[in-house]
Order: C-alpha cells, then sequence, then structure tokens
C-alpha cells in the first residue's frame, strides 16, 4: 500500500515584466475604485489568456487585465449555479448559511449583510446592472438597472430602480452602454462599486448579430472527453441529463429563433442560420455524427457571446481610461461558475469536476497588484466580500466565511492560506438531473460524496494521475489512507463552515425527496 500526501505547496509564479509597466502606489487615505466584471457561466476554456489546448477563441480585452495583474488558476466556488454564487459573492457566505440554495426556488434574504451594503455605508456609490437572479430587488445601491429573471438576449425587459423598461438590442451590449453611462454621471465626490454583470454567455448561447460567422465556418476542436463512457464512475455521473446527445433543444441549435427577437434582427439572423440549418436537416444525421454537428453549433454560438463580453471588458477599460480612473480602480473580470464546453458531452455545469468548479478570474490595480502574475493558490468566489472590503479598507463582519485575496494579488506569500476547500451542490431533480452532492477540493484531489438511499455513492479523483477526471480511485487499495484522510478534512471542514445538519427539503428544488438526504461519512 502507498500512501498519498493529503497536501502539496503550490507554486506561486511571477513574470518578470519591464518596470515601467509598474505604477505608483495608491496613496493613503484614498480609498480605490471597484469595477466588478461578472459573466454568467463564462468557462476559463473560452480565455485566452488561460491557454486551452483547443485555442477556441481570443480574447484580448480580458487577456489584458491578466497581462496587467493576475491570473487566478484555482479560483472555486462553494455551489456551482448562477443564483446562489451571486448570494455567495455578496455575503460571503455558503448557502446554508445565506439561504440561496438553488435556482428553483430560493429568494434572497435582502435584509441580509452584503459587502455592497457596508461600502455603501463607508462613502461609496454603489451600482448594479445587469442581470441579478435573486428573485428580490437589490438592496445596497444607489442605482440598480437589472435583467427580471434569466432576463433575454435580444431587446430584454428590465428594471430600472424599480421601474419596468423595455430596451432595444443586444443584452451585453446594452448592459455596458448602461454601465458607462453611469460611470459618466455618476456622484464623482465619492469612491465608486460597479457590479456590470452580464447575461451571457448563458443558454441558449445567442451571439450578437454581428457575430454570426465570426470563424468563418472553420471547425472547433473537439474536447478528447466528448464521447465519454463514464466507466468507472458512480451512477450519479452516468444518470445525467445534460449531455449534447440527449439534452439539447431546438432553441440551444438555433433550429427556432431566440426569443424576444425582431423582424429586422430576425431578416440577419436568417441569413446566417437558415441555410446551415437546411443543410442540417437534409443530413440527416444521427449518433456521433449528430453530436459533433451540436457540438460545432454550440462552440460557435457560445464563443461568439463570450465575444461580445470581451468586447465589453475593452470598452469598460477606455471608459477608466477616459474619465481618469484607471490608476485607482480595482477592475476585477470573473464568472458565477465554470461552464462545459463540450467536456465528458457536457455543457452546463453543477458538479464538483474542474470545468464546472473552477471559474476565471483576473485581476488589475495599478501600483498594488504587480502585472503579469499567475496564482495556483486554491482561491473562491467566497472571498470577493472581504476582498472588495479589504481593498476599501472597511471591516469584515466576523461571520463572513472567506478570506482577503489581497495579500496574494499583491504577490505576498500567504502562509496560512487554505489547502482545501469545502463544496456542496443542492438542486435536484431538474434541470439535469444531477444529484446533490458535497465534498472537498485540494490541489490534488477531489472527494465528492453523492447523496442518495443506502448511504449513497463516492467518488475520488485524482488530477495529478487523471488530469480529465474520467475515473475514480475511491475503491482502489492504494488509495485507502488517502480516502481516511479526505474524510476527515470533510468532517472537519464541515465544522469550519458550520454545515453539520440536513438543509431543509426546499433546497433540493424539490419538496418530496424521493431519497434519504445528507449521508452520514462512514
Amino acid at each position: 500500500m502507498r500512501h498519498i500526501s493529503l497536501w502539496g505547496m503550490t507554486v506561486l509564479a511571477l513574470t518578470c515584466l519591464p518596470t515601467h509597466l509598474f505604477a505608483t502606489e495608491t496613496k493613503p487615505n484614498q480609498p480605490p475604485n471597484i469595477l466588478f466584471i461578472f459573466s454568467d457561466d463564462l468557462a476559463y476554456q473560452a480565455i485566452s489568456a488561460y491557454g486551452d489546448s483547443r485555442q477556441l477563441l481570443q480574447t484580448p480585452h480580458i487577456d489584458r487585465v491578466a497581462k496587467e495583474g493576475i491570473r487566478f488558476d484555482r479560483c472555486l466556488v462553494t455551489n456551482s449555479i448562477c443564483g446562489p454564487c451571486r448570494a455567495t459573492i455578496l455575503t460571503g457566505k455558503y448557502s446554508h448559511k445565506n439561504g440561496f440554495y438553488n435556482n428553483s426556488n430560493s429568494r434572497f434574504d435582502s435584509t441580509q449583510t452584503t459587502f455592497p451594503k457596508l461600502l455603501q455605508a463607508n462613502g461609496y456609490s454603489t451600482a448594479i446592472i445587469g442581470k441579478w437572479h435573486l428573485m428580490t430587488n437589490p438592496t445596497g445601491f444607489d442605482h440598480w438597472d437589472i435583467l427580471p429573471g434569466q432576463g433575454r438576449y435580444y431587446n430584454p425587459p428590465m428594471i430600472s430602480n424599480g421601474k419596468n423598461v423595455q430596451r432595444e438590442g443586444y443584452v451585453t451590449d446594452i448592459i455596458t452602454d448602461l454601465s458607462i453611462d453611469w460611470l459618466k454621471n455618476r456622484d464623482k465626490s465619492k469612491p465608486f462599486l460597479l457590479m456590470a454583470q452580464h447575461k451571457a454567455p448563458h443558454r441558449e448561447w445567442s451571439p450578437a448579430l454581428r457575430h454570426l460567422g465570426f470563424n468563418g465556418d472553420k471547425p472547433f476542436a473537439e474536447p478528447s472527453t466528448l464521447f465519454d463512457l463514464y466507466k468507472d464512475r458512480a451512477q450519479a455521473v452516468v444518470n445525467h441529463d445534460m449531455g449534447i446527445d440527449r439534452t439539447f433543444t431546438k432553441l440551444d441549435a438555433k433550429l427556432v429563433p431566440p426569443p424576444g427577437i425582431n423582424s429586422v434582427q430576425l431578416e440577419e439572423w436568417n441569413k446566417y442560420y437558415l441555410p446551415r440549418n437546411n443543410e442540417f436537416e437534409s443530413a440527416n444525421l444521427s449518433g456521433q455524427e449528430l453530436v459533433r454537428w451540436r457540438y460545432q453549433r454550440y462552440m460557435h454560438d457560445y464563443l461568439g457571446c463570450v465575444k461580445a463580453v470581451d468586447e465589453s471588458v475593452g470598452r469598460l477599460l477606455q471608459t477608466l481610461e477616459d474619465e481618469g480612473l484607471a490608476d485607482n480602480t480595482l477592475v476585477v473580470v470573473t464568472s458565477d461558475q465554470g461552464f462545459y464546453l463540450g467536456e465528458h458531452g457536457w455543457f452546463d455545469k453543477r458538479w464538483i469536476f474542474e470545468e464546472s468548479v473552477r471559474t476565471p478570474m483576473v485581476a488589475r490595480w495599478a501600483g498594488v497588484i504587480p502585472p503579469g502574475q499567475t496564482n495556483g493558490q486554491l482561491v473562491s468566489l467566497l472571498d470577493m466580500a472581504q476582498t472588495f472590503l479589504g481593498a476599501a479598507g472597511v471591516a469584515a463582519p466576523t461571520d463572513m466565511q472567506g478570506a482577503n485575496m489581497l495579500p496574494l494579488m499583491k504577490g505576498e506569500s500567504v502562509a496560512d492560506w487554505r489547502k482545501s476547500l469545502y463544496y456542496r451542490y443542492y438542486e435536484y431533480p431538474s434541470p439535469h438531473r444531477v444529484k446533490p452532492h458535497y465534498g472537498v477540493v485540494t490541489d490534488r484531489y477531489k472527494l465528492v460524496h453523492y447523496e442518495g438511499k443506502d448511504g449513497g455513492e463516492w467518488e475520488l479523483l485524482d488530477r495529478q494521475v487523471d488530469p480529465l477526471e474520467v475515473k475514480s480511485f475511491h475503491q482502489d487499495p492504494a488509495y485507502e489512507s488517502t480516502m481516511a484522510e479526505l474524510k476527515a478534512e470533510i468532517r472537519r471542514l464541515q465544522e469550519v463552515v458550520d454545515d453539520k445538519t440536513p438543509p431543509p427539503a426546499k433546497a433540493y428544488g424539490n419538496d418530496k425527496l424521493e431519497w434519504e438526504p445528507f449521508g452520514q461519512l462512514k
């Protein structure tokens, strides 16, 4: 039997860049502005700064933030789904503490403490523009202009400070325009927090009309696990309903027009899609060839959405420069979680697996964050609230559960930074039939427990041996001691985050459970 150590050291790499790229240190008593650019379902694989082997897309503006600051390579989420991640960012707390478990029936308790409220109380002008998705109206913001629910890609209705407004155009451009307008017309006597939150590239992945055919019909490289057979995996993985082969609708495939599109837009939309759809219908594809066609259509549409987000980042950065704000603004670009771009044959997120639990995050703050850094520590969206409060010099409440990332951003070595992160997902059975599960993520391993009758199921993933995460090692005798260590670490983390009791039935999005939740560790 071989013993596999649980912990490993993470290397902090600082790329050598010319010293003229470093700005002067920010003056004391000058709180920074904060620009938080947030996408929905933005995969790190779609950002060229992350160097995905498929080279799916060039994202020069997001890459610029990374080049001028820091790129985090293991930014993880605590519950990989849209609304709960937003609630975690605002509160600095896990879902079981902030009460927002799922997208099915959760409602955000707007009376609880959030970092925008604390910044607002400490002299900040605050605004949120774009996707909110927390089912109650925003609080802690001087200005808010949000999409109701998931929002629409074309001609979206919005709610501006409580008033219903019908807007015309493409949603990413609208959110960018509104954000720029607010920046230019804000209360300039105060530092600001602007949360510019995009719908894109959320399903059904409708690109801006200008980006239709951006790749010239050149095929996108397929992931090596596109036809994963889920051998040596838990039954929970086998029984999913989020595959390109089985869950791809006509709307996903653009065989029908997207909601909200007007007649002028539809004419342009039809010029691109109709000839290709007719060719597809004539081919009468099935099996792997059908999956391949769907994958190519998915990549065109998803990446087209990302192109508009990248353009938005560029426009917002330019506005900071035009307004003389670039030198004292902390810019963070991230997403509510990762997303599958065909890996394991999937789209969507939810799982503890890498493409889902890992989200991109890049940050820039001239004179504070040295340029050209990459960081491999386990950071999290759970840390955003304390990081923003720390940057502003505002004390964080003691019940927040994350940590201030500023020392890492500055390139400092933090000896006691976390070596593991607790994860828990709830929403079941719909959509996508992903079994609720909890687990621990370390630099090398993931140990996950799927809820269910008869004690549920375990999986142990070893990213060093199996970086594609296609095999579970939980029954391998060579991993016996590792299993014991990781189970003990789950117990410890459940104590630390105070997740010791079963959640309410409504946390699962289904008031009548057909299996035992929150199985006991054995």
